[in-house]
Protein backbone atom coordinates (compact mmCIF):
# COMPACT_ATOMS: atom_id res chain seq x y z
CA UNK A 1 0.00 0.00 0.00
CA UNK A 2 3.10 2.20 0.91
CA UNK A 3 4.50 1.90 -2.48
CA UNK A 4 1.47 2.21 -4.44
CA UNK A 5 0.82 5.57 -2.38
CA UNK A 6 4.33 7.10 -3.06
CA UNK A 7 3.97 6.05 -6.95
CA UNK A 8 0.77 8.02 -6.53
CA UNK A 9 2.39 10.71 -5.28
CA UNK A 10 4.99 10.70 -7.71
CA UNK A 11 2.29 10.82 -10.25
CA UNK A 12 0.23 12.98 -9.16
CA UNK A 13 3.33 15.49 -8.12
CA UNK A 14 4.96 15.10 -11.59
CA UNK A 15 1.44 16.38 -13.10
CA UNK A 16 1.88 19.51 -10.80
CA UNK A 17 5.36 20.70 -12.16
CA UNK A 18 7.19 19.01 -9.16
CA UNK A 19 10.41 17.28 -9.57
CA UNK A 20 10.61 13.53 -8.03
CA UNK A 21 13.48 14.36 -6.28
CA UNK A 22 11.18 16.93 -4.27
CA UNK A 23 8.81 15.25 -3.16
CA UNK A 24 11.36 12.29 -1.34
CA UNK A 25 11.00 13.69 1.76
CA UNK A 26 7.66 14.46 2.04
CA UNK A 27 5.59 11.91 4.46
CA UNK A 28 3.41 9.24 2.81
CA UNK A 29 0.06 10.79 1.83
CA UNK A 30 -2.70 9.41 4.04
CA UNK A 31 -5.84 8.67 1.68
CA UNK A 32 -9.37 8.08 3.32
CA UNK A 33 -11.97 6.95 1.25
CA UNK A 34 -15.66 7.57 2.93
CA UNK A 35 -18.92 6.24 1.46
CA UNK A 36 -21.89 7.26 3.13
CA UNK A 37 -25.45 6.12 2.86
CA UNK A 38 -27.70 8.73 2.69
CA UNK A 39 -31.40 8.04 3.05
CA UNK A 40 -33.37 9.39 0.00
CA UNK A 41 -36.84 9.31 -0.80
CA UNK A 42 -37.34 7.28 -3.61
CA UNK A 43 -38.14 9.16 -7.03
CA UNK A 44 -40.75 8.14 -9.26
CA UNK A 45 -42.49 9.45 -12.28
CA UNK A 46 -44.57 12.71 -11.37
CA UNK A 47 -47.24 13.34 -14.34
CA UNK A 48 -49.27 16.01 -13.93
CA UNK A 49 -52.41 15.54 -15.44
CA UNK A 50 -54.76 18.95 -14.46
CA UNK A 51 -57.44 18.66 -17.29
CA UNK A 52 -59.29 21.82 -15.84
CA UNK A 53 -57.25 24.35 -17.40
CA UNK A 54 -58.63 25.28 -20.91
CA UNK A 55 -56.13 28.70 -23.11
CA UNK A 56 -52.60 29.76 -23.76
CA UNK A 57 -52.91 32.88 -22.92
CA UNK A 58 -56.36 34.05 -21.47
CA UNK A 59 -56.39 30.79 -19.16
CA UNK A 60 -59.51 29.71 -17.14
CA UNK A 61 -59.56 26.94 -14.38
CA UNK A 62 -62.79 25.91 -13.95
CA UNK A 63 -64.19 24.38 -10.65
CA UNK A 64 -66.85 22.56 -8.97
CA UNK A 65 -69.26 19.68 -8.77
CA UNK A 66 -73.21 19.40 -9.71
CA UNK A 67 -73.69 18.76 -5.74
CA UNK A 68 -71.03 20.46 -3.72
CA UNK A 69 -71.15 23.93 -2.54
CA UNK A 70 -70.94 25.67 -5.74
CA UNK A 71 -68.93 26.13 -8.83
CA UNK A 72 -67.16 28.78 -10.70
CA UNK A 73 -64.12 29.76 -12.31
CA UNK A 74 -60.97 31.27 -12.24
CA UNK A 75 -59.50 33.71 -15.16
CA UNK A 76 -55.89 34.39 -15.50
CA UNK A 77 -54.63 36.52 -18.67
CA UNK A 78 -57.91 39.25 -19.38
CA UNK A 79 -56.39 42.42 -20.43
CA UNK A 80 -56.59 45.36 -18.01
CA UNK A 81 -59.11 47.96 -18.02
CA UNK A 82 -62.03 46.10 -20.03
CA UNK A 83 -65.22 47.16 -18.40
CA UNK A 84 -67.39 44.04 -17.17
CA UNK A 85 -69.81 43.37 -14.41
CA UNK A 86 -72.12 40.44 -12.91
CA UNK A 87 -74.68 41.65 -15.19
CA UNK A 88 -72.23 40.83 -18.12
CA UNK A 89 -72.06 37.11 -17.28
CA UNK A 90 -75.87 36.68 -15.83
CA UNK A 91 -76.63 37.19 -19.13
CA UNK A 92 -75.33 34.57 -20.29
CA UNK A 93 -75.61 32.31 -17.83
CA UNK A 94 -79.55 32.75 -17.70
CA UNK A 95 -79.38 31.48 -21.08
CA UNK A 96 -77.63 27.81 -19.89
CA UNK A 97 -79.19 27.80 -16.88
CA UNK A 98 -82.01 24.82 -16.15
CA UNK A 99 -85.43 24.86 -15.50
CA UNK A 100 -85.69 27.27 -18.47
CA UNK A 101 -88.95 25.07 -19.92
CA UNK A 102 -90.47 22.20 -20.11
CA UNK A 103 -87.96 20.76 -22.66
CA UNK A 104 -85.12 21.00 -19.69
CA UNK A 105 -84.27 19.50 -16.52
CA UNK A 106 -86.44 20.99 -13.78
CA UNK A 107 -83.76 21.41 -11.26
CA UNK A 108 -84.25 25.06 -9.95
CA UNK A 109 -81.14 27.17 -9.85
CA UNK A 110 -81.23 30.54 -10.64
CA UNK A 111 -77.36 30.54 -11.18
CA UNK A 112 -76.48 33.71 -9.99
CA UNK A 113 -72.63 34.81 -10.22
CA UNK A 114 -70.35 36.62 -8.03
CA UNK A 115 -67.24 38.06 -8.83
CA UNK A 116 -64.17 37.90 -5.97
CA UNK A 117 -61.31 39.46 -7.53
CA UNK A 118 -60.25 40.56 -10.61
CA UNK A 119 -62.68 43.58 -10.82
CA UNK A 120 -62.31 47.29 -9.36
CA UNK A 121 -64.95 49.93 -10.09
CA UNK A 122 -66.68 47.66 -13.16
CA UNK A 123 -63.33 47.04 -14.73
CA UNK A 124 -60.87 44.69 -14.64
CA UNK A 125 -57.72 44.89 -12.89
CA UNK A 126 -55.40 42.28 -14.98
CA UNK A 127 -55.26 40.04 -12.09
CA UNK A 128 -57.00 36.69 -12.40
CA UNK A 129 -60.61 36.87 -12.22
CA UNK A 130 -62.54 34.64 -9.78
CA UNK A 131 -66.30 34.18 -10.28
CA UNK A 132 -68.50 31.92 -8.06
CA UNK A 133 -72.11 30.51 -8.56
CA UNK A 134 -73.54 28.51 -5.59
CA UNK A 135 -75.46 25.20 -5.69
CA UNK A 136 -78.78 25.52 -3.92
CA UNK A 137 -81.04 22.80 -5.58
CA UNK A 138 -79.35 19.59 -4.14
CA UNK A 139 -81.00 16.68 -4.44
CA UNK A 140 -78.47 14.06 -3.14
CA UNK A 141 -81.07 11.25 -2.36
CA UNK A 142 -81.88 11.00 -6.31
CA UNK A 143 -79.13 9.15 -7.02
CA UNK A 144 -79.67 6.16 -4.27
CA UNK A 145 -79.63 3.86 -7.25
CA UNK A 146 -77.09 5.23 -9.48
CA UNK A 147 -74.48 4.96 -6.14
CA UNK A 148 -73.94 1.23 -6.76
CA UNK A 149 -75.29 0.85 -10.70
CA UNK A 150 -73.67 2.68 -13.68
CA UNK A 151 -75.80 4.41 -15.96
CA UNK A 152 -75.44 2.90 -19.51
CA UNK A 153 -72.96 5.65 -21.66
CA UNK A 154 -72.46 7.61 -18.71
CA UNK A 155 -69.14 8.62 -17.22
CA UNK A 156 -69.69 6.62 -14.08
CA UNK A 157 -68.23 3.53 -14.75
CA UNK A 158 -65.07 5.50 -16.49
CA UNK A 159 -64.48 7.72 -13.43
CA UNK A 160 -64.33 4.69 -11.27
CA UNK A 161 -61.79 2.91 -13.91
CA UNK A 162 -59.57 6.03 -13.46
CA UNK A 163 -59.78 7.40 -10.41
CA UNK A 164 -61.04 4.78 -8.10
CA UNK A 165 -63.78 6.62 -6.65
CA UNK A 166 -66.21 9.15 -7.60
CA UNK A 167 -68.20 11.52 -6.36
CA UNK A 168 -71.98 10.24 -6.86
CA UNK A 169 -74.51 12.79 -6.50
CA UNK A 170 -74.70 14.58 -9.65
CA UNK A 171 -72.23 13.08 -11.42
CA UNK A 172 -69.43 15.25 -9.91
CA UNK A 173 -67.70 17.12 -12.41
CA UNK A 174 -68.81 14.93 -15.32
CA UNK A 175 -72.28 17.04 -14.89
CA UNK A 176 -72.97 19.50 -17.44
CA UNK A 177 -73.03 21.88 -14.07
CA UNK A 178 -69.43 22.17 -14.50
CA UNK A 179 -70.46 24.44 -17.40
CA UNK A 180 -71.23 27.51 -16.15
CA UNK A 181 -67.72 28.14 -15.49
CA UNK A 182 -66.65 28.13 -18.72
CA UNK A 183 -70.42 30.42 -19.42
CA UNK A 184 -68.76 32.85 -16.88
CA UNK A 185 -65.29 33.01 -18.64
CA UNK A 186 -67.09 32.96 -22.09
CA UNK A 187 -68.85 36.56 -21.21
CA UNK A 188 -65.63 38.27 -21.08
CA UNK A 189 -63.96 36.41 -23.87
CA UNK A 190 -66.92 38.03 -25.66
CA UNK A 191 -66.67 41.65 -24.66
CA UNK A 192 -63.04 41.67 -25.68
CA UNK A 193 -63.80 40.29 -28.70
CA UNK A 194 -66.55 42.73 -29.56
CA UNK A 195 -64.71 45.66 -28.27
CA UNK A 196 -61.47 44.70 -29.97
CA UNK A 197 -62.56 43.24 -33.54
CA UNK A 198 -66.12 43.41 -33.28
CA UNK A 199 -66.24 39.67 -33.97
CA UNK A 200 -69.49 38.36 -32.90
CA UNK A 201 -70.37 34.81 -32.14
CA UNK A 202 -73.89 33.27 -32.74
CA UNK A 203 -75.07 29.38 -32.19
CA UNK A 204 -78.68 27.97 -32.60
CA UNK A 205 -79.97 24.67 -32.67
CA UNK A 206 -80.13 23.32 -36.02
CA UNK A 207 -81.37 19.61 -35.44
CA UNK A 208 -83.28 17.69 -32.78
CA UNK A 209 -83.00 13.83 -33.32
CA UNK A 210 -84.78 13.49 -36.90
CA UNK A 211 -85.85 16.94 -37.70
CA UNK A 212 -83.53 19.28 -39.07
CA UNK A 213 -83.08 22.57 -40.64
CA UNK A 214 -82.58 22.50 -44.67
CA UNK A 215 -79.29 23.72 -45.84
CA UNK A 216 -79.57 27.41 -46.87
CA UNK A 217 -83.01 28.03 -44.98
CA UNK A 218 -80.93 30.10 -42.67
CA UNK A 219 -78.55 32.30 -43.81
CA UNK A 220 -75.29 32.84 -41.62
CA UNK A 221 -74.41 35.84 -42.99
CA UNK A 222 -77.96 37.77 -41.39
CA UNK A 223 -79.14 35.49 -38.74
CA UNK A 224 -79.69 37.20 -35.49
CA UNK A 225 -79.75 37.09 -31.85
CA UNK A 226 -83.25 37.81 -31.49
CA UNK A 227 -83.93 35.37 -33.88
CA UNK A 228 -82.42 32.51 -31.82
CA UNK A 229 -83.62 33.71 -28.72
CA UNK A 230 -87.63 33.87 -29.55
CA UNK A 231 -88.33 30.36 -28.60
CA UNK A 232 -87.45 27.77 -26.57
CA UNK A 233 -85.01 25.08 -28.38
CA UNK A 234 -83.75 28.15 -29.90
CA UNK A 235 -83.73 27.81 -33.38
CA UNK A 236 -84.06 30.67 -35.82
CA UNK A 237 -86.69 29.40 -37.42
CA UNK A 238 -90.42 29.27 -36.42
CA UNK A 239 -91.56 26.33 -38.46
CA UNK A 240 -88.86 23.63 -37.45
CA UNK A 241 -88.06 25.53 -34.09
CA UNK A 242 -91.89 24.03 -33.03
CA UNK A 243 -90.94 20.23 -34.93
CA UNK A 244 -88.18 20.09 -32.43
CA UNK A 245 -90.23 20.89 -29.65
CA UNK A 246 -92.76 18.71 -30.62
CA UNK A 247 -90.12 16.09 -31.16
CA UNK A 248 -88.52 16.11 -27.66
CA UNK A 249 -92.00 16.21 -25.97
CA UNK A 250 -92.90 13.16 -27.70
CA UNK A 251 -89.94 11.40 -25.73
CA UNK A 252 -89.66 13.41 -22.70
CA UNK A 253 -93.43 12.05 -21.62
CA UNK A 254 -91.79 8.37 -22.43
CA UNK A 255 -88.89 8.91 -19.98
CA UNK A 256 -86.56 9.16 -23.11
CA UNK A 257 -84.28 11.61 -24.51
CA UNK A 258 -82.73 12.46 -27.73
CA UNK A 259 -79.66 14.16 -29.42
CA UNK A 260 -79.37 17.12 -32.02
CA UNK A 261 -76.45 19.51 -33.77
CA UNK A 262 -75.29 23.06 -32.64
CA UNK A 263 -74.50 25.09 -35.31
CA UNK A 264 -71.83 28.07 -34.26
CA UNK A 265 -70.87 30.85 -36.30
CA UNK A 266 -68.16 33.13 -35.93
CA UNK A 267 -68.59 36.50 -37.89
CA UNK A 268 -65.98 39.11 -38.30
CA UNK A 269 -63.40 37.73 -37.01
CA UNK A 270 -59.56 38.98 -38.32
CA UNK A 271 -57.69 37.46 -40.51
CA UNK A 272 -54.36 35.48 -39.87
CA UNK A 273 -56.02 33.97 -36.32
CA UNK A 274 -54.65 30.25 -35.94
CA UNK A 275 -51.09 29.01 -35.09
CA UNK A 276 -49.73 25.97 -37.62
CA UNK A 277 -49.13 23.33 -37.29
CA UNK A 278 -50.12 21.66 -33.28
CA UNK A 279 -52.38 24.94 -32.60
CA UNK A 280 -54.54 25.30 -35.90
CA UNK A 281 -57.50 27.46 -35.55
CA UNK A 282 -59.82 24.32 -36.35
CA UNK A 283 -57.94 22.12 -33.79
CA UNK A 284 -58.24 24.62 -30.94
CA UNK A 285 -61.87 25.12 -31.91
CA UNK A 286 -62.55 21.03 -32.06
CA UNK A 287 -60.72 20.24 -28.61
CA UNK A 288 -63.14 23.38 -27.13
CA UNK A 289 -66.17 21.82 -28.56
CA UNK A 290 -65.60 18.41 -27.96
CA UNK A 291 -64.60 18.93 -24.29
CA UNK A 292 -68.05 20.01 -23.86
CA UNK A 293 -70.30 16.56 -21.79
CA UNK A 294 -72.11 14.46 -24.43
CA UNK A 295 -70.43 15.55 -27.92
CA UNK A 296 -69.50 13.28 -30.32
CA UNK A 297 -69.18 15.18 -33.10
CA UNK A 298 -67.18 18.25 -34.44
CA UNK A 299 -67.37 19.39 -38.32
CA UNK A 300 -66.56 23.15 -39.68
CA UNK A 301 -66.74 24.22 -43.32
CA UNK A 302 -68.10 21.26 -45.85
CA UNK A 303 -66.87 18.87 -42.90
CA UNK A 304 -67.70 15.30 -44.00
CA UNK A 305 -69.97 16.07 -46.99
CA UNK A 306 -66.98 17.76 -48.86
CA UNK A 307 -65.61 14.14 -49.25
CA UNK A 308 -68.71 13.53 -51.53
CA UNK A 309 -67.18 16.63 -54.07
CA UNK A 310 -63.91 16.90 -56.25
CA UNK A 311 -61.77 19.71 -56.17
CA UNK A 312 -62.97 21.84 -58.50
CA UNK A 313 -66.11 21.59 -57.30
CA UNK A 314 -65.08 22.15 -53.46
CA UNK A 315 -62.59 25.01 -53.85
CA UNK A 316 -63.22 28.19 -52.78
CA UNK A 317 -61.89 30.41 -55.78
CA UNK A 318 -60.78 34.24 -55.16
CA UNK A 319 -61.72 37.11 -56.15
CA UNK A 320 -60.92 40.74 -55.32
CA UNK A 321 -63.65 43.01 -54.10
CA UNK A 322 -64.85 46.59 -54.08
CA UNK A 323 -62.78 47.77 -51.34
CA UNK A 324 -59.51 45.92 -52.57
CA UNK A 325 -59.67 43.38 -50.37
CA UNK A 326 -59.30 39.44 -51.26
CA UNK A 327 -62.04 37.75 -50.71
CA UNK A 328 -63.45 33.95 -51.82
CA UNK A 329 -66.81 33.88 -53.44
CA UNK A 330 -67.91 30.63 -51.86
CA UNK A 331 -66.73 29.39 -47.99
CA UNK A 332 -66.90 26.05 -48.17
CA UNK A 333 -64.08 26.19 -46.04
CA UNK A 334 -65.42 27.25 -42.89
CA UNK A 335 -63.42 30.73 -42.42
CA UNK A 336 -60.39 29.11 -41.83
CA UNK A 337 -57.27 27.43 -44.75
CA UNK A 338 -54.18 25.50 -43.52
CA UNK A 339 -55.25 26.80 -39.91
CA UNK A 340 -55.77 30.15 -39.65
CA UNK A 341 -58.40 32.68 -40.25
CA UNK A 342 -58.85 33.68 -43.71
CA UNK A 343 -61.62 36.86 -43.14
CA UNK A 344 -64.85 35.06 -44.18
CA UNK A 345 -67.32 33.58 -41.37
CA UNK A 346 -66.50 30.89 -39.88
CA UNK A 347 -69.21 28.02 -39.36
CA UNK A 348 -69.14 24.58 -37.24
CA UNK A 349 -71.29 21.86 -36.17
CA UNK A 350 -70.94 20.12 -32.92
CA UNK A 351 -72.95 17.08 -32.26
CA UNK A 352 -74.68 15.98 -29.19
CA UNK A 353 -75.45 12.35 -27.86
CA UNK A 354 -78.92 11.74 -26.16
CA UNK A 355 -79.32 12.56 -22.31
CA UNK A 356 -77.79 9.19 -21.51
CA UNK A 357 -79.65 9.19 -17.76
CA UNK A 358 -83.13 8.40 -18.73
CA UNK A 359 -86.41 6.98 -17.23
CA UNK A 360 -86.15 3.86 -18.86
CA UNK A 361 -85.24 0.39 -17.31
CA UNK A 362 -81.68 -0.35 -18.81
CA UNK A 363 -79.37 -3.62 -18.29
CA UNK A 364 -76.54 -2.55 -16.58
CA UNK A 365 -73.60 -3.82 -13.50
CA UNK A 366 -72.86 -2.94 -10.18
CA UNK A 367 -70.00 -2.13 -8.93
CA UNK A 368 -69.74 -4.91 -7.51
CA UNK A 369 -69.60 -6.35 -11.43
CA UNK A 370 -73.12 -8.18 -10.28
CA UNK A 371 -75.74 -7.86 -13.47
CA UNK A 372 -78.82 -5.72 -12.78
CA UNK A 373 -81.55 -3.34 -13.88
CA UNK A 374 -81.60 0.36 -13.59
CA UNK A 375 -84.46 3.09 -13.70
CA UNK A 376 -82.61 6.51 -13.19
CA UNK A 377 -84.33 8.87 -11.00
CA UNK A 378 -83.31 12.51 -11.09
CA UNK A 379 -83.57 16.11 -12.75
CA UNK A 380 -82.63 15.29 -16.70
CA UNK A 381 -82.37 17.42 -19.90
CA UNK A 382 -84.64 15.21 -22.46
CA UNK A 383 -82.31 17.22 -24.97
CA UNK A 384 -78.83 18.82 -24.19
CA UNK A 385 -78.98 21.05 -27.39
CA UNK A 386 -81.20 24.10 -26.61
CA UNK A 387 -78.85 24.73 -23.53
CA UNK A 388 -75.50 23.75 -25.35
CA UNK A 389 -76.12 26.78 -27.17
CA UNK A 390 -74.56 29.52 -24.64
CA UNK A 391 -71.84 26.65 -23.59
CA UNK A 392 -70.69 26.20 -27.68
CA UNK A 393 -70.59 30.03 -28.17
CA UNK A 394 -68.72 30.15 -25.25
CA UNK A 395 -65.61 27.63 -25.77
CA UNK A 396 -65.21 29.33 -29.45
CA UNK A 397 -65.21 32.61 -27.88
CA UNK A 398 -62.37 31.59 -25.52
CA UNK A 399 -60.58 29.91 -28.51
CA UNK A 400 -60.52 32.95 -30.35
CA UNK A 401 -59.54 35.65 -28.10
CA UNK A 402 -56.78 33.36 -26.69
CA UNK A 403 -55.75 32.96 -30.60
CA UNK A 404 -56.17 36.86 -30.97
CA UNK A 405 -53.87 37.41 -28.47
CA UNK A 406 -51.25 34.63 -29.25
CA UNK A 407 -51.38 36.62 -32.77
CA UNK A 408 -51.03 40.12 -31.19
CA UNK A 409 -48.41 38.98 -29.32
CA UNK A 410 -46.20 37.26 -32.18
CA UNK A 411 -47.42 38.92 -35.95
CA UNK A 412 -47.84 42.73 -34.42
CA UNK A 413 -44.91 42.57 -32.70
CA UNK A 414 -43.55 44.94 -35.32
CA UNK A 415 -44.92 47.11 -38.36
CA UNK A 416 -47.07 44.63 -40.14
CA UNK A 417 -46.54 44.28 -43.97
CA UNK A 418 -49.16 46.20 -45.46
CA UNK A 419 -49.58 44.80 -48.82
CA UNK A 420 -50.77 41.74 -47.36
CA UNK A 421 -51.75 42.05 -43.90
CA UNK A 422 -54.37 43.96 -42.31
CA UNK A 423 -53.46 45.29 -38.72
CA UNK A 424 -55.97 44.29 -36.01
CA UNK A 425 -57.75 47.87 -34.98
CA UNK A 426 -59.98 48.77 -32.42
CA UNK A 427 -63.62 47.68 -33.06
CA UNK A 428 -63.17 47.22 -36.75
CA UNK A 429 -66.53 46.11 -37.39
CA UNK A 430 -65.93 46.05 -41.08
CA UNK A 431 -63.35 45.04 -43.34
CA UNK A 432 -61.32 48.26 -44.30
CA UNK A 433 -60.69 49.41 -48.03
CA UNK A 434 -57.32 48.28 -49.20
CA UNK A 435 -55.84 51.70 -49.36
CA UNK A 436 -57.10 52.19 -46.01
CA UNK A 437 -54.79 49.50 -44.96
CA UNK A 438 -52.31 50.85 -46.34
CA UNK A 439 -52.87 54.00 -44.65
CA UNK A 440 -52.48 52.44 -41.63
CA UNK A 441 -49.57 50.30 -41.91
CA UNK A 442 -47.96 53.07 -42.78
CA UNK A 443 -49.20 55.12 -40.22
CA UNK A 444 -48.76 52.19 -37.77
CA UNK A 445 -44.70 52.09 -39.14
CA UNK A 446 -44.32 55.72 -38.46
CA UNK A 447 -45.49 55.47 -34.80
CA UNK A 448 -42.91 52.74 -34.29
CA UNK A 449 -40.31 54.78 -36.09
CA UNK A 450 -41.19 57.85 -33.11
CA UNK A 451 -41.00 55.50 -30.40
CA UNK A 452 -37.46 54.00 -31.81
CA UNK A 453 -36.08 57.17 -32.12
CA UNK A 454 -36.98 58.59 -28.80
CA UNK A 455 -35.55 55.56 -27.27
CA UNK A 456 -32.71 54.80 -29.46
CA UNK A 457 -31.22 59.03 -30.00
CA UNK A 458 -28.62 59.80 -27.69
CA UNK A 459 -28.84 62.80 -25.38
CA UNK A 460 -25.52 64.40 -27.70
CA UNK A 461 -27.18 64.15 -30.65
CA UNK A 462 -29.13 67.24 -29.75
CA UNK A 463 -27.89 70.97 -29.88
CA UNK A 464 -27.32 71.88 -25.88
CA UNK A 465 -30.24 74.64 -26.97
CA UNK A 466 -32.88 71.95 -27.38
CA UNK A 467 -33.02 69.45 -24.35
CA UNK A 468 -33.74 65.31 -24.85
CA UNK A 469 -36.49 65.95 -22.44
CA UNK A 470 -38.48 68.01 -25.54
CA UNK A 471 -37.92 66.11 -28.29
CA UNK A 472 -39.53 63.14 -26.11
CA UNK A 473 -42.36 65.64 -25.68
CA UNK A 474 -42.81 65.87 -29.10
CA UNK A 475 -42.05 62.52 -30.07
CA UNK A 476 -44.84 61.85 -27.32
CA UNK A 477 -47.42 63.69 -29.19
CA UNK A 478 -46.75 62.80 -32.73
CA UNK A 479 -47.08 59.80 -31.81
CA UNK A 480 -50.45 59.70 -29.94
CA UNK A 481 -51.91 61.98 -32.30
CA UNK A 482 -50.88 59.13 -35.01
CA UNK A 483 -52.80 56.51 -32.66
CA UNK A 484 -55.59 58.66 -32.59
CA UNK A 485 -55.78 58.84 -36.37
CA UNK A 486 -55.80 54.88 -36.33
CA UNK A 487 -59.16 54.67 -34.29
CA UNK A 488 -60.93 57.27 -35.75
CA UNK A 489 -59.96 55.19 -38.95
Amino acid sequence: MAASTSSLASKVGSGLGFQRSELRGLPPPSVQISIQRHSRPSRRLEVKAIGNVFGNFFRVATYGESHGGGVGCTISGCPPRLPISEADMQVELDRRRPGQSRITTPRKETDTCKILSGVADGMTTGTPIHVFVPNTDQRGHDYKEMSSAYRPSHADATYDFKYGLRSVQGGGRSSARETIGRVAAGAVAKKILKLRTGTEILAYVSRVHQVELPEGLVDNETVTYEQIESNIVRCPDPEYAQKMIDAIDAVRVRGDSVGGIVTCIARNVPRGLGSPVFDKLEADLAKAALSLPATKGFEFGSGFAGTLLTGSEHNDEFYTDANGNIRTRTNRSGGIQGGISNGETIYMRIAFKPTSTIGKKQNTVTRDRQETELIARGRHDPCVVPRAVPMVESMVALVLVDQLMAHLAQCEMFPVNPAFQDPINPAAHESLPHSQAHLNGFLLELYYCCILLFVASPDKAHPKSVSRKVVGKKLQLLSFSILWCLYQK
